[in-house]
């Protein structure tokens, strides 16, 4: 039988994923760099670089790779970082991912597959997709 989380570790988490989708770039690099684990997972299996590049933050979602974030971890529904960024049209991190290693392919639907579905195919020349 495992016992209930902390209520202060809990707290703290929920902090750390609100500065993730704020882009709080500074103070979640410190959180970070204090220990926190760069794939830290929310309830819904969304890492901080997801929650970065979902809302837009290339910056920070370029601090958290460059601390060892996963750029294609997926979420419990099989979306990455990546594809979220197709979605939200979010260039920047589109290209914070991909020098960051992200994989076009990875997920479901993929960051391809994405970008098929909205007719992007500036995005599916870059992926080398087209």
């Amino acid at each position: 039988m495992s016992e209930a989380p902390d209520p202060e570790v809990v707290e703290l988490a929920g902090k750390i994923f609100d500065l993730a989708r704020q882009g709080e770039t500074d103070a979640l690099a410190a959180y970070v760099d204090a220990g926190v684990p760069a794939n830290l997972t929310n309830d819904r299996g969304d890492t901080l670089v997801m929650l970065a590049a979902y809302h837009g933050h290339a910056d920070a979602v370029r601090a958290l790779l460059e601390r060892g974030g996963d750029p294609d971890r997926a979420n419990d529904r099989g979306q990455t970082p990546l594809a979220g960024a197709v979605f939200k049209g979010a260039d920047e991190v589109i290209r914070a991912l991909l020098d960051g290693g992200a994989d076009p392919a990875a997920g479901t639907p993929s960051a391809v597959d994405t970008a098929r579905m909205f007719g992007k195919e500036e995005l599916l020349r870059l992926f080398g997709a087209a």
